[in-house]
């Protein structure tokens, strides 16, 4: 065998242990890149009980709210998101932007959408006051973020005893 021959077998040996290594590392790459066009959006607060009494009133049902941040520079479009309790109450966003570095607030009772405050339009509070879990999913229905408060419901806490 001759030192070209094997030059080039080392050459193409080489080159192949180049392109599985390139192979091995592209999908964390492509992840990678795939994760930074997703918007991170996330819930910053809840105020699940209203200040005052839970009398239903239009005031008392827009005192409960829950407040979601654009963490990111770009603007975000909402359209086609869900906001979810955890007894299945639903809000469907439209077509709603919301700005880089930018809160919306989502209230329970009627108003009128603002580029800040967006209303349900409910007649009966969504969020209870003691334990809930507000759930953030995108427009293809994976959850974005979730925040829970209060203690676990009565079912879970009993699956968890020995």
């Amino acid at each position: 065998m001759s030192a070209s021959s094997t030059a080039r077998r080392v050459a193409a040996t080489v080159l192949a242990a180049g392109a599985i290594v390139s192979a091995a590392a592209l999908p964390a790459t492509a992840a990678d890149r795939g994760h930074d066009r997703h918007p991170r959006v996330e819930t910053s607060r809840v105020q699940a009980d209203a200040p005052g009494r839970d009398d239903r009133s239009n005031r008392s049902l827009n005192g409960e709210w829950v407040e979601i941040r654009n963490t990111t520079r770009q603007p975000v479009n909402l359209r086609g998101w869900t906001l979810r309790d955890a007894d299945g109450n639903r809000y469907r966003f439209n077509d709603t932007r919301i700005g880089g570095r930018a809160t919306i607030r989502i209230h329970t009772g009627s108003g009128r959408d603002t580029r800040t405050d967006l209303f349900q339009g409910k007649r009966d509070h969504v969020w209870d006051n003691r334990a809930d879990t507000a759930t953030l999913r995108d427009d293809r229905n994976r959850t974005v973020d979730t925040e829970t408060w209060g203690p676990p419901p009565l079912t879970q806490a009993m699956a968890r005893r020995p």
